[in-house]
């Protein structure tokens, strides 16, 4: 299908706007995400059936939400500025059931200084679990904002938490 459109998925975590454009999936939001997108982008609602690409995603989804799948290959474009691409490239780079913080992100992006720059960028992550935002965690590996609400960036956490670790964590 071409054109901006979306649906919504029911999950273990509550209700998901998924949308896509073209080929690619373009966003993935909970209720009462901190920046929702606008009706542009995410065009007509539709049902996931009728769309190949929001069937894979819904599909990958419940796979991942499942503890079946640890990442995910679907065709995916975030449409940010050159700074917000590079951290959510980053994003995507942490490994599954692996945290890291805001200022770990911006050290690899040059300087620690950008700290807060990169928890902007996160925070305006379009695609939530798909690029994993979730993973990133304050300094001191307290959770901290997430678009989502903390008590889904908990249950995201503890879905990739190996059992040995559970013990240990600090939230």
């Amino acid at each position: 299908m071409d054109g901006p459109r979306h649906t919504t998925l029911r999950t273990r975590l509550g209700d998901l706007t998924v949308s896509a454009d073209g080929e690619a999936l373009t966003g993935l939001y909970f209720p009462g995400h901190w920046h929702p997108p606008s009706a542009e982008r995410l065009g007509a609602a539709i049902e996931a059936d009728a769309d190949p690409l929001l069937v894979r995603a819904r599909e990958q989804l419940e796979e991942y939400l499942a503890g079946q799948r640890q990442e995910f290959d679907l065709p995916r474009r975030t449409g940010g500025d050159d700074f917000s691409e590079r951290v959510w490239a980053l994003l995507q780079e942490i490994p599954y059931g692996e945290t890291t913080t805001y200022g770990a992100l911006a050290a690899q992006l040059g300087t620690r200084g950008l700290a807060q720059r990169v928890g902007q960028c996160v925070g305006r992550n379009p695609l939530s679990i798909v690029v994993p935002c979730h993973r990133v965690v304050g300094a001191d590996g307290s959770l901290t904002g997430y678009a989502g609400g903390l008590e889904r960036k908990r249950a995201l956490l503890e879905l990739e938490e190996p059992d040995e670790r559970s013990a240990e964590r600090l939230f």
